[in-house]
């Protein structure tokens, strides 16, 4: 339960992603527009002659000014046609249209029911016997006032009834209108009803909205310090966007009337008084969830990337150092903090419980000194330099940071260096050697592209997106994943079966942490994530295509009976003798097996301890610790099965073999059981290989069918001769 509700928490928050990522650009518009558009401003800085009143340059910023500002007015809408798209699982062009069209048709039946309740009037104003602020103009329409939760409500609906009924099949007569055409139509006659309900409803639910953001305003510096720590400590899951979206867009942040108009949610509440030429200083109350970043991303992170990087051992520093420059330059630019928090999140936890505390406590400080700096999306110099040092210390009290800041850089500085080296933690630069992590590189995942074709890389030719072909891989093959989206820095991918998910392959390709959780999984790689994201998209769909393909070519087509000609040439059918999943030699945990050095073949990564015999045929040989033995089919083809890697020191423990040397076999007999467990426990890799020792020049090992199988399912073939 804890997983499901985990894996639709992670669905959420990356579709908030989508309208979310437009703020940026949205509030750059507005700041700028703004800024030089304000005659306090203006005279500040001495520009009358060239940003006065009639100038060029003050008719541009005007024109910018009212683009951001226009997107800040139209956030319910976005909302509803973002959170369309990211909760769909296919058609999400469909799912965005018929958002759209719902949440047009419930703003309208909750219009047509205000003005029969005589809440409207005849002539479109408002009953003065309606409480001030909760009738809004939404796109045109009067309505009631729900923010960015209209937005969501219509999101998440749409695409709950797009998930469930794109695919529909209706009668013959309406049989036009079934599939994704179905999808606006059901969603337009939901959401009349709905707009009636929200009518009867809505009120007490913005009561209860209102009441709440007064309890969190209410709590003082207190509440501020709960919210830092609760967003921070987020971080890790990906869920911080769930919660802190409705203290920045919704009334649960708080309200303030500002030129005429009641304002929810405390970004917007920011943007409203950065529009306005009337605010002498901003609220700090409603920058409290927001303006504390500023500290520990532009000076306490980067402290903590010089302590990491001064407690690394010599030999690597030169290694760490480029890896943690990089993560603190992003950190202060730009506000991401998550390529250098997960540089030390998995290796050393009790180095985030600090950043959670004092990065909470940052919160709690900017309040207290009244520092009202606002942002788009992260606490960077970028955001620091429009929306504070260009309004002006009188508005946002900016220079209120500095001091703080770098009481900040050194606290951050000392504790992760007290830490590091009073507790060993294997922070960059300090951790040992392992083999087993070598073996997952860039440089292997490349090997092993190298020396073969898999599922993944069927069609394609070397030097395509090798990163977009690890992925996969790592994420359990292409048909194991049944979502792909990303947020600022993750790739946010759903699969089918989580414990065929590879964390350190996945880290191989350049990713800083994998979370898994359920179906759920999170890998992180910063910033050019939706790069990744665009170019696994694309891979993935190149190689459905590619496959589809070799799938209607009648040539290609496997013969179900070994044996049966088919094009002139006789197939060996492989059956594999375990249950796990499947894939090609080249991705046997070993050497000597994925460069097929003794021989081509498969690997299967087992899910139980049991391998039955894939074919009729004599046993060869068992080897005397008993973790491999040679069979010899019928028809002559020699293979040996070998379980585990680095079994043989294990000298027959957790074994138990059934056979003897020159005993016959039959199709599906039981040839083993080994203790999966204790192989994992006390070997290299629990991967099971079968290896074809008498394959000719020329033949070769082709899978037709990769990850989860059975024992005795049909995974590939080789051409006889």
């Amino acid at each position: 339960m804890k997983d499901k509700i985990f894996s639709v928490l992670q669905r959420v928050g990356r579709s908030f992603m989508l309208p979310i990522a437009i703020l940026p650009v949205a509030g750059l518009l507005l700041g700028i527009g703004s800024s030089f558009t304000n005659a306090t401003t203006i005279a500040t800085y001495g520009l009358q002659g060239i940003l006065g009143d009639g100038t060029l340059l003050h008719s541009l910023l005007v024109v910018l000014s009212k683009a951001g500002n226009v997107i800040f007015d139209n956030l319910p809408i976005i909302f509803a046609v973002g959170v369309a798209i990211g909760m769909a699982k296919a058609e999400k062009e469909v799912a965005a249209l018929s958002a759209m069209i719902a949440f047009f048709v419930m703003h309208a039946s909750i219009n047509a029911v205000l003005t029969n309740g005589g809440m409207i009037l005849a002539d479109g104003s408002i009953s003065p016997d309606v409480l001030e602020g909760s009738i809004a103009s939404v796109c045109g329409i009067q309505t009631l006032q729900m923010g960015v939760f209209g937005g969501i409500i219509v999101g998440l609906g749409v695409a709950a009834l797009h998930n469930r009924y794109h695919k529909i099949v209706l009668p013959n007569a309406l049989s036009f209108f079934g599939g994704s055409r179905f999808v606006p139509i059901i969603s337009t006659i939901v959401y009349v009803f709905v707009g009636i309900l929200m009518y009867f409803i809505w009120p007490a639910v913005q009561n209860g909205i209102f009441a709440l953001g007064g309890l969190v305003t209410g709590t003082g510096y207190l509440g501020t310090l709960i919210f830092g720590i609760v967003k921070r400590a987020l971080i890790p899951f990906g869920l911080h966007h769930v919660f802190y979206l409705p203290f920045w867009q919704t009334g649960v942040g708080g309200t303030m009337m500002v030129d005429g108009n009641l304002i929810q949610g405390g970004q917007n509440i920011f943007f409203a008084q950065l529009a306005s030429p009337d605010v002498v200083h901003f609220s700090a109350d409603a920058t409290r969830y927001f303006s504390g970043e500023f500290i520990f991303m532009i000076f306490g992170l980067p402290g903590a990337a010089l302590a990491m990087y001064r407690c690394a051992k010599p030999e690597k520093k030169k290694a760490a150092g480029g890896l943690l420059l990089s993560a603190a330059l992003t950190c202060m630019l730009t506000g991401i903090t998550e390529p250098i928090e997960f540089s030390f999140l998995f290796v050393a936890p009790m180095l985030f419980a600090v950043q959670v505390i004092l990065a909470g406590a940052a919160y709690m400080i900017a309040h207290m000194l009244n520092i009202a700096v606002g942002l788009t999306f992260s606490g960077g110099l970028l955001d620091l330099f429009i929306f504070g040092i260009l309004q002006g210390n009188a508005k946002t009290s900016w220079m209120r940071l500095i001091p703080v800041g770098i009481v900040y850089f050194f606290l951050y500085y000392f504790i992760f260096s007290f830490l590091i080296r009073r507790f060993d933690l294997k922070t960059p630069g300090r951790e040992d050697d392992d083999e087993e992590t070598r073996l997952y590189t860039k440089a292997d995942v490349t090997a092993k592209r190298s020396g073969g074709q898999d599922e993944n890389t069927k069609g394609h030719k070397a030097g395509q997106d090798e990163q977009s072909a690890a992925i996969a891989r790592g994420l359990g093959g292409k048909k194991n994943i049944t979502s792909v989206d990303c947020c600022a820095t993750r790739l946010r991918c759903s699969v089918d079966q989580a414990e065929l998910v590879d964390e350190k392959l996945l880290k191989a390709t350049g990713a800083v942490g994998v979370i898994k959780k359920g179906q759920g999984v999170q890998v992180i790689y910063g910033p050019n994530v939706t790069v990744i994201k665009a170019n696994l998209e694309a891979y993935l769909e190149q190689d459905q295509e590619t496959e589809e393909t070799e799938t209607m070519e009648p040539a290609a087509e496997v013969s179900k009976e070994p044996g049966k000609e088919r094009s002139g040439q006789k197939r060996h059918i492989l059956c594999s003798p375990f249950n796990g999943r499947a894939a090609s030699i080249t991705e046997a945990p070993d050497e000597a097996f994925s460069s097929k050095m003794m021989g081509d073949g498969y690997v299967v990564f087992p899910e139980d301890g049991e391998a039955v015999a894939p074919e009729d045929g004599e046993v060869m040989f068992v080897f005397p610790s008993k973790h491999a033995l040679g069979l010899k089919t019928d028809d002559g083809t020699e293979f040996l099965l070998h379980i585990g890697v680095d079994t043989v020191k294990l000298d027959g423990q957790g074994f138990e073999v059934f056979v003897k040397d020159g005993q016959r076999v039959r199709k599906g007999d039981r040839l083993m059981k080994f203790d999966l467990q204790y192989i994992r426990d006390h070997a290299a890799s629990d991967a099971c290989m079968a290896v074809f020792t008498g394959l000719k020049e020329g033949q070769e090992v082709h899978m037709e069918q990769t990850g989860q199988v059975k024992a005795l399912d049909e995974i590939g073939w080789y051409e006889e001769q």
